[in-house]
């Protein structure tokens, strides 16, 4: 009897400290955490002073090695790798990945205890909630009925905020997160059911702009222990990118503009050719080719491939005559911005800007030779235009009265007018050209 206690004994403590079997890595992934030690990671106190990721980035390269050692400091005691498995105890900095990330599909599982509260922050910026969903929680009040899974930090009534099914399962079990995100456009499943359908993460730090287009991933700390395991991300390549994109609200009335010929178009049709189902500029060419319909209220989806330094625009309810940029409802300007010769452009210049009136967030601008997927709606004197998944540009134009060179532009008050592309004499190619029009 006491070889056999002796022996369980041993057996006991060797799976104490068992090493962590080899990590299955799903095809195509990479682990962010070896399932050994903290490698790749470091700590971060979010919400100490000076320490959101605008502050951080604005420190001299001094500080903010100081800062995030001392983060890092405080990290270890709270942090610790059991079998596998990244455990905090609830308390001390959130643990930050050493990588700055975009466009990824992250893999993650968790599990917390009674009355925890946690959650992940993507591109350094609050949150995917993970909470305590049972009323002995005590935080129904806040929405944690509703369950695990949403952007809890998007404003109130804002799409994803609160995860479309409950789908925790009981405390003390492993649950696991697919999360993607596109540019700002979310999708998450909690266990295998889909609780947040590209809903748009906001910017908790800068309500008015946009996700940065990469950040780090953070795993939050806040009063319960978690543990997490089986953490891989995969880049999501820019096709597949804008193919997800381009499910949201996919049969909702569309129309394509036929990409096959040049018939459906009118303008400047013998400036531009198709080739490959793309309706393409012709090098040293230009002028505005627009559809035969007019639109008043609408909402365009298409792609756009720009050639290095080149230049065009989408015309917006543009009359037929003269130049879209003052005689239309605007210019949006197609223009690849990171050519060293547009370096000193008027801030209204730039890729997406309301060409001279209003100027646009920029740097999310695939790179030159990849297609580049765009979304933009016109609705009375608005204009909100969407590049890749983030938005880059929301303007009242009846609002503007500032222009460009003190230039007016007398069609933006355009009630209606063509849609088209304003061609400059660079080889700008766009496809999958689809319009709706609003009531």
């Amino acid at each position: 009897m006491r070889r056999s206690l002796l022996a369980a004994g041993m057996m006991a403590a060797m799976a104490l400290v068992a090493p962590a079997q080899d990590l299955k890595v799903p095809e195509g992934f990479r682990p962010l955490f070896n399932g050994k030690d903290l490698t790749g990671w470091h700590g971060w106190a979010i919400h100490e002073k000076g320490a959101n990721p605008y502050e951080v980035a604005k420190a001299s390269a001094d500080d903010r090695k100081a800062k995030i050692a001392k983060w890092t400091e405080d990290a270890k005691k709270h942090w610790s790798v059991e079998n596998g498995e990244l455990v905090n105890d609830g308390n001390g900095a959130y643990l930050a990945t050493e990588d700055e990330l975009g466009d990824i599909e992250l893999l993650i599982e968790y599990r917390t205890v009674p009355k925890a509260d946690s959650g992940i922050y993507m591109r350094a910026t609050p949150q995917i909630q993970i909470w305590d969903y049972t009323k002995e929680g005590g935080k129904w009040n806040l929405g944690a009925d509703k369950g695990s899974g949403g952007l809890w930090n998007n404003s109130k009534d804002a799409p994803g905020k609160d995860p479309l099914v409950l789908a925790d399962k009981p405390l003390g079990e492993w649950n696991s997160f697919r999360i993607r995100q596109v540019g700002e456009r979310t999708w998450i499943h909690l266990n295998g059911k889909l609780v947040v359908n590209g809903a748009r993460m906001e910017n908790f730090w800068d309500r008015k702009s946009p996700l940065p287009r990469q950040g780090k991933v953070l795993l939050q700390t806040h009063g319960g222990e978690i543990r997490w395991r089986n953490i891989f991300a995969r880049e999501i390549p820019a096709a597949e990118a804008s193919e997800m994109l381009k499910s949201l609200d996919k049969d909702s009335g569309f129309t394509r503009l036929d990409g096959s010929s040049l018939d459906g178009w009118a303008g400047a049709a013998a400036n531009y050719e198709v080739k490959d189902g793309a309706i393409c500029c012709k090098p040293g060419k230009g002028g505005v080719l627009h559809t035969k319909d007019k639109y008043a209220d609408f909402v365009v989806r298409l792609e756009y491939k720009l050639p290095p330094g080149g230049n065009n625009g989408l015309a917006i309810r543009y009359p037929g005559n003269g130049d879209t940029a003052y005689t239309g409802m605007c210019e949006l300007q197609i223009l690849d911005d990171t050519s060293d010769k547009y370096a000193k452009l008027d801030p209204r210049q730039y890729n997406l800007s309301a060409y001279g009136m209003t100027a646009v967030n920029r740097g999310y601008l695939r790179p030159v030779g990849q297609w580049n997927y765009a979304e933009v709606t016109v609705k009375g004197s608005t204009i909100v235009a969407e590049l890749n998944g983030t938005r880059v540009l929301d303007t009242d134009l009846s609002k503007v009265d500032k222009f460009m060179a003190n230039t007016p532009h007398p069609g933006k008050d355009n009630k209606e007018g063509y849609f088209g592309f304003a061609g400059h004499g660079d080889a700008v190619s766009f496809r999958n050209v689809h319009i709706k029009r609003l009531p």
